[in-house]
């Protein structure tokens, strides 16, 4: 037994044995965080895929190139994540040294599906999406949804969160805020102290999940509202000089010891920064992060900095802005001399022993990365007991009763009521019902099929965003936040023929003055069943939510306002914090 082998000798004296073993390319492959798929059955995809990603399969990714930091694509029942999960641990272990895969993901308890953000809950229990935990703005629910998810991961081998999120909601079309806390800086900070306890515990180690917060330095205040996975979105500006209170939450990220960071996209224009990507910034990422901020985590880049790659089979650039001239080696040494440690969604580690070779980048430089990587390997115990999980315990664990209903609970908090109107609604009225389960309103009231025969009709609405034609940019609602006309006449329709609670899904927030004018009732959800809505209307649960940002008047409204100020649209319809109680019945 080699002493990296010895779960008895100190993880510093462990993680000295094994670098001191490594070849170049075994430490290359550490430096590289990049995706897989598993097969429905829970075996390893080891034929080349359908060219939603690159080619690669399982075995070429960890036996040549030897990379064990991975995160899983795509939904499946519990015990086939387990049983994959081993699997690939069998094939990690098989390899020289036998390092550990870690596995991570995006978030997966919630109702978003963007194979670029997050993945619906599937198996694992539901809650709302951040911002409904924001229009809570309860920090001990953050927390306890946190430790949730924290056991549901463990149980299949997730032992790093790609989240939170803890960008500030200040650009109104800006397609990633419901994955934010909102546009409250303070509010943020306090939940994500909470997130982070929730996810690591009070003593990182074999019981923890590792957060990956996001995205360093603040990406809310985009250009036009456009997405930074795309090269018309990369420009991040500041008008309103705000920068410092976009980092607020960060640093109380950093207070509460969360283990890892993320970069983001941007590009920072006007601004004393260097006009490159924040993974290729060393001013953001070693000035701002590591010495002025003490961070002393892992720092992963975003994913696909480095290369261009398909994505559905469409060719995407490397989101390499400001540095687009440059090699793919020059690139990855920019961000190595920025400070990173990892680089997320790429699997070129002969890049790395390229510029090790040439003495471009020196082997002690890779080594301070290879080094925080592997403890924290060691920390989480998969070199040791942690090393595989159970299927069984797995298929128990993953969506628990008391997990699903304490989501569910959550979901009904964070509803939040913008006008009542006729609210609590009462007995068993004659409904109409659009995008509602008709099997699930019968339990509130006689579903009708035509809105002339209801007494109520009942409308769920998503907000607007422009069709873009790529197909994974159509996963990023962006654009206008204003209903089309034609569907705007048909909702007021509707409005005028019917006494109408509608509720309105804010991914975004919504231009809608002229529904919430002529609406019965106007709720706001943030991910909540058809379900939790009902007994909202009718009295059977308490709504607690507060806008997390405010709902402005109109689309020229949201042009005029400077994205890096919160809450910035003139004579918004509904402010940030608004928010009605209702009286439940006796």
């Amino acid at each position: 037994m080699h002493p990296y082998q010895d779960p008895s000798r100190p993880v510093d004296e462990r993680v000295e044995d094994l670098l001191g073993r490594m070849t170049p390319e075994e430490k290359a492959g550490q430096l590289f965080h990049s995706m897989l798929m598993m097969n429905p059955d829970g075996t390893p995809v080891t034929e080349s895929g359908d060219g939603s990603r690159r080619e690669l399969t399982t075995p070429q990714l960890i036996e040549d190139r030897q990379l064990t930091h991975f995160n899983l694509l795509g939904s499946y029942g519990a015990r086939e994540m387990a049983q994959w999960h081993n699997a690939v641990q069998e094939m990690a272990a098989s390899t020289r040294l036998g390092i550990p895969v870690s596995l991570s993901t995006d978030p997966r308890h919630s109702f978003t599906e963007n194979i670029g953000a997050s993945f619906n809950a599937g198996a694992f229990s539901a809650w709302p999406e951040a911002l409904g935990l924001a229009a809570v703005g309860d920090p001990e629910l953050v927390f306890r949804f946190a430790d949730t998810v924290r056991r549901e991961y463990l149980s299949v081998g997730f032992r790093t969160a790609l989240h939170p999120q803890i960008d500030l909601a200040t650009e109104p079309r800006w397609s990633r805020q419901s994955g934010t806390f909102g546009s409250d800086a303070k509010l943020t900070g306090e939940l994500v102290e909470a997130y982070v306890r929730g996810l690591q515990g009070e003593t990182f180690g074999t019981g923890s999940v590792s957060s990956m917060v996001k995205h360093f330095p603040g990406g809310g205040p985009q250009k036009d509202g456009e997405d930074p996975h795309f090269p018309h979105g990369k420009e991040q500006v500041y008008p309103g000089g705000m920068r410092e209170h976009h980092l607020e939450p960060f640093r109380h990220a950093v207070a509460a010891g969360c283990r890892q960071m993320m970069p983001y996209y941007g590009q920072p224009i006007g601004t004393d920064w260097e006009e490159v990507g924040f993974g290729f910034n060393k001013g953001v990422v070693t000035g701002l992060l590591r010495e002025e901020l003490g961070f002393t985590g892992i720092v992963c880049t975003d994913w696909g900095l480095l290369t261009d790659a398909p994505i559905f089979g469409e060719l995407h650039v490397a989101r390499a802005w400001g540095v687009e001239h440059l090699s793919v080696a020059e690139r990855t040494a920019k961000a190595l001399d920025a400070g990173v440690d990892q680089f997320g969604g790429e699997e070129c580690p002969e890049v790395i022993v390229e510029l090790m070779a040439s003495g471009r980048i020196s082997e002690e430089r890779i080594d301070a990365s290879v080094r925080r990587l592997l403890r924290e390997k060691f920390l989480l115990g998969l070199f040791d007991e942690r090393r595989y999980v159970d299927p069984d315990e797995a298929a128990e664990t993953v969506g628990r009763a008391d997990f699903t209903a304490a989501g569910a609970a959550a979901q009904r908090r964070s509803l939040t009521v913008l006008t009542d109107g006729p609210l609590p609604l009462s007995g068993r009225p004659r409904l109409y019902v659009e995008n509602v389960d008709p099997a699930t309103a019968e339990s509130y009231g006689e579903v009708v099929a035509d809105p002339a025969d209801a007494e109520l009709a009942v409308l769920r609405l998503r907000t607007p965003y422009e069709v873009r034609p790529n197909r994974f940019e159509s996963f990023f609602h962006s654009g206008s936040l204003a209903f089309p006309e034609p569907e705007l006449n048909r909702i007021l329709g509707l409005l005028t023929a019917v006494p109408t609670v509608v509720c309105v899904n804010l991914e975004r927030p919504a231009v809608l003055p002229e529904i919430a004018e002529h609406a019965a009732a106007l709720i706001a959800d943030f991910g909540a069943s058809d379900g939790a809505l009902l007994d909202v209307a009718f009295g059977r649960a308490k709504a607690e939510g507060r806008l997390p940002f405010e709902l402005p008047r109109s689309m020229a409204a949201v042009e005029a306002a400077r994205p890096d100020v919160p809450n910035d649209t003139a004579d918004p319809v509904f402010a940030h914090g608004h928010g009605l109680e209702l009286r439940l019945p006796d």
